[in-house]
């Protein structure tokens, strides 16, 4: 069980090392990394992290998949604490080296709305809920769409990060967005994050149910 923790606690250091790392070298370099390679950044690490630890943990990394696992009874209610906060534990300790190496950079890769609250809380709730569709059909189909996981999991990411990050910041996580706005210290629109993406990923279960049912 400790295997579980720890790999959940490394993926999502991963995902928040280098996703937030690449927006502020992105901005330290003056755009070198641009756009485009943020996004592209965020989806390799998410895939790269499901092939390297799926096996261990089954590869949640975001405390919104934990919740909908759990609501979709697809895993135990009582493992869903532990899960996040090896998750949570992953997220700050990214954040907190990013800190360090970067101590000039105001934002540390935070999410902020680009306009006004509720349109980045409409985004990130379907955002979350699209990626949240893709993870439970490629988790509970066949062996041959298992194996294709982390590429379409990781494409999903990259491809809404790429469309909606300059607006929304393209979470999709509580946590990616928790550790950077609290280390940076603008929390001022954390709440939409953590709501929005836990919102969307929990309503896709009934959704996806809803697909699936034998008729």
């Amino acid at each position: 069980m400790r295997a579980k923790y720890l790999a959940e606690i490394l993926g999502t250091f991963a995902i928040v090392f280098c996703g937030t790392g690449a927006i502020i070298i992105n901005q330290e370099t003056a755009g070198a990394i641009t756009h485009v390679g943020v996004a592209i950044t965020f989806g390799l690490i998410v895939m790269c992290m499901i092939y390297a630890l799926g096996n261990i943990s089954g590869a949640h990394f975001n405390p919104a998949v934990t919740l909908a696992f759990a609501l979709f009874n697809k895993f135990k209610w009582k493992q869903v604490l532990p899960y996040v906060m090896s998750q949570t534990l992953g997220a700050f300790a990214a954040s907190t080296l990013l800190r360090l190496l970067f101590p000039a950079n105001k934002l540390l890769g935070a999410t902020l709305p680009a306009g006004v609250w509720s349109q980045t809380f409409i985004f990130e709730f379907i955002l979350t809920f699209l990626l949240m569709l893709v993870i439970l059909h490629v988790a509970n189909g066949s062996k041959e769409q298992g194996m294709f996981a982390g590429l379409a999991i990781g494409a999903t990411v990259l491809l809404e990060a790429m469309f909606a990050g300059p607006i929304c910041g393209a979470s999709m996580n509580p946590v990616r967005s928790l550790a950077p706005a609290v280390v940076s210290g603008h929390t001022q629109y954390l709440w939409v994050y953590l709501t929005a993406t836990v919102f969307g990923a929990l309503s896709a279960v009934p959704v996806w149910k809803l697909l699936n049912q034998q008729s």
